[in-house]
């Protein structure tokens, strides 16, 4: 890959070809903007323009309705109207799949329209017929003839475009060529591309959607290396990852693949997308982009800061150099395998959780309380559990305080670590708790005779540098030397770490330096919260470790938080599962609903959640209709979509099995499916 325009090591906002929203502007240096979409019937024109209300209000930036049929985009003009008279000039998207005279319709009231290029007038959906050459070319024209009156009329309107691609609703046509795959999704989006400069039409973006965030991350790596390859502009991108789910594992989920892209560089709008009112969509939105819109010295609507001096300054400082990782595939980086208490940590071991204990062992009887509750000592069959705990030691004096705990937690106290600041300290805790942690503080020089006194065949040592001041790259360099000298000794049992509030940078900068240097040590993904809120924990947390994770990066996830313990515990968990690296739980795969929608989706997936949620790895998906669906459910085990008015249809993976089930049914016959694949077992 010798053109690799995606900022790896430092953040570097990409710069996109400006495209006009109305009266908004994305890409260039304008904010990155925030984006919803209404779950109610467009043709239910009353409530839709209530909906838009409360989006407006809530401060969502750009407004997306769903638009099936004509009927629907007669109805848009109508909200439009009405939203204008009310004074809300909030731009509005139609969001189009399959119907070709819904779009030309369409494109009259919105300021931007967004296709599928798996949807927009392909012939076969979801089959597994192959193509010929003559066949995949035959299929190529038609849809190029269908697309150019579109491209004409959102000329003539001067109406931008979005070219949003599914992972879930490919072509056949594609998928025969490339398979369901980042590949097949970027190829996806280009062809509409090159049509639409082959007519002189560059008001487009793209967006790259799956429910899987590593295939998501990958896919619009891929397209961004691409077309900037390929197309006359760099098009600005819309961010999301689709189906994310509801609470906390649909914002860390889309948190995840979200602020992914966004530290490498590239987004210019986003959407959250959660199974739940709309509304809760947008200020989760604003706190993923806050960072970057503060970091990035945008050019807003007044305008502070020249363009052409921003362009120079971005042409000035190029931070696009190749990553210590495979950027659109997934490879987790291989490591030599350390034995601990709890279990094998690098390897091909699963990533381990660790947390961190509030109380001292000044108060030892509150202490042993916690690494009782965090380790799940009173419940072993518990799903979610603190692996290895870690308590903060100062001095020898609390040896004996800290022995007397781990001998009171019986089989539990080899899950006990500690963290010294002091590295003489290490030697007198090796032989009593499963890993030391040594804290090293920038510019602290570590003595030769010191690594001597850390014998081998004892626990673990962990060596965290502790970033604050310095630049990106010295906290890898200094690790990479604490590394070498290690590795001359011949100790087998290290680990490394970095406590920063730029983790993804820093690591990355680690794996380079430990790569060049040939070191295969494990690495441990540290996260530390300052100030921030509930939210503002779960966003930080899942775009600091969770990209790392995406990436192949990391062997256990460490945190620090200012959560109950068992939201801490969970939050791990939650970022592990979303990268798919340790599925401790079900994860289920739901849409956000929209105008084809004809179930209460928030619901029925709560009632799916409540009766599933023992199934410990197995994906279900939940989906509103079949845009989507049959292809999403792909990535899961089982599936239930909608299917028009009352009527439920399951899937096994991307087959079909049952139809039109009345919606009272749907749930009780899941249930029975998944028992006759031998997936079920009754919860405790």
């Amino acid at each position: 890959m010798q053109h690799f325009p995606i900022a790896m090591y430092q953040y570097s906002r990409r710069l996109t070809h400006e495209v006009g929203f109305g009266h908004l502007s994305i890409g260039g240096y304008r904010p990155i903007r925030v984006e919803s979409m209404t779950t109610t019937h467009t043709m239910d024109t009353k409530a839709s323009v209530e909906q838009c209300r409360r989006l407006c209000e809530a401060g969502c930036e750009i407004i997306r309705l769903t638009v099936p049929t004509e009927k629907d985009a007669d109805s848009l003009r109508i909200i439009r109207d009405q939203l204008r008279r009310d004074g809300i000039t909030t731009p509005l998207v139609a969001d189009i799949h399959f119907s070709r005279k819904a779009a030309l319709k369409a494109v009259e009231s919105v300021e931007n329209v967004r296709i599928n290029p798996g949807n927009y007038a392909n012939t076969r959906k979801f089959s597994s017929e192959e193509y010929s050459v003559e066949e995949f070319m035959a299929e190529y024209e038609k849809v190029r003839a269908d697309f150019l009156p579109l491209i004409a009329k959102a000329k003539e309107y001067g109406v931008s475009m979005r070219i949003g691609t599914n992972h879930g609703s490919l072509s056949d046509r594609i998928v025969s060529r490339y398979g369901n795959t980042p590949e097949g999704m970027v190829e996806a989006a280009l062809e509409f591309a090159r049509i639409c400069e082959d007519e002189g039409y560059y008001d487009i973006l793209f967006s790259m959607k799956s429910s899987n965030v590593r295939v998501m991350i990958q896919a619009y790596r891929l397209l961004v290396m691409k077309a900037d390859l390929e197309l006359r502009h760099a098009y600005p991108l819309h961010l999301g990852v689709t189906e994310a789910g509801d609470g906390d594992e649909g914002r860390i989920k889309s948190a995840m693949g979200i602020g992914a892209l966004l530290e490498d560089g590239l987004g210019d709008t986003i959407r959250v997308s959660l199974t739940e009112d709309p509304v809760n969509e947008v200020p989760v939105g604003f706190a993923l982009v806050k960072k970057y819109n503060d970091l990035q010295k945008v050019m807003g609507d007044k305008g502070h800061v020249p363009v052409k001096q921003l362009i120079e300054a971005q042409v000035a400082k190029p931070s696009f150099d190749m990553p210590p990782f495979e950027p659109v595939s997934y490879c987790r980086r291989k490591t030599m395998e350390i034995k601990t208490g709890p279990g094998e940590i690098g390897g091909e071991s699963l990533p381990m959780v660790e947390t961190t204990a509030k109380e001292s062992l000044a108060n030892t009887d509150l202490l042993l309380a916690e690494l009782r509750s965090r380790l799940a000592v009173e419940n072993p069959d518990a799903m979610l559990q603190s692996e290895l705990v870690t308590v903060p030691v100062s001095s020898l004096d609390e040896v004996p305080a800290l022995e007397t705990i781990v001998q009171k937690l019986g089989a539990y106290g080899n899950r006990v670590g500690v963290a010294v600041k002091d590295i003489s300290l290490a030697p007198a805790f090796m032989d009593i708790v499963a890993k030391v942690r040594i804290d090293i503080a920038e510019g602290e020089m570590i003595d030769k005779d010191v690594l001597d006194s850390l014998d081998d065949g004892k626990a673990p040592i962990e060596f965290c540098f502790k970033h604050e001041k310095a630049s990106l790259k010295v906290p890898g360099d200094v690790l990479k030397r604490i590394a070498l000298k290690v590795k001359q000794k011949g100790l087998p049992h290290i680990l490394f770490s970095i406590d920063s509030t730029d983790a993804v940078y820093v690591y990355r900068h680690l794996v380079r330096s430990f790569n060049e240097a040939g070191i295969s040590y494990p690495l441990v993904i540290r996260y530390r919260t300052g100030d921030k809120n509930r939210l503002g924990t779960l966003i930080d947390c899942a775009v600091e470790s969770g990209t790392l994770f995406c990436d192949g990066i990391g062997d256990m996830l460490a945190l620090q938080t200012g959560l109950a313990e068992h939201e801490e515990i969970s939050l791990a968990f939650n970022v592990l599962q979303a990268a798919r690296v340790r599925m401790s739980k079900t994860e289920f795969i739901s849409c956000p609903g929209c105008g084809r929608t004809y179930f209460d989706l928030e619901k029925t997936a709560g009632v799916i959640k409540s009766r599933m949620s023992h199934l410990k790895g197995l994906k279900i998906g939940i989906m509103g209709c079949i845009v989507n669906g049959p292809g999403e459910m792909a990535d899961a085990d089982f599936g239930y979509v909608g299917s028009g008015k009352n009527g439920v249809s399951l899937y096994v993976g991307k087959e079909c099995v049952e139809s039109s089930i009345p919606e009272e049914e749907a749930v009780e016959r899941l249930v029975e499916l998944i028992k006759s694949h031998g997936r079920w077992v009754d919860p405790l």
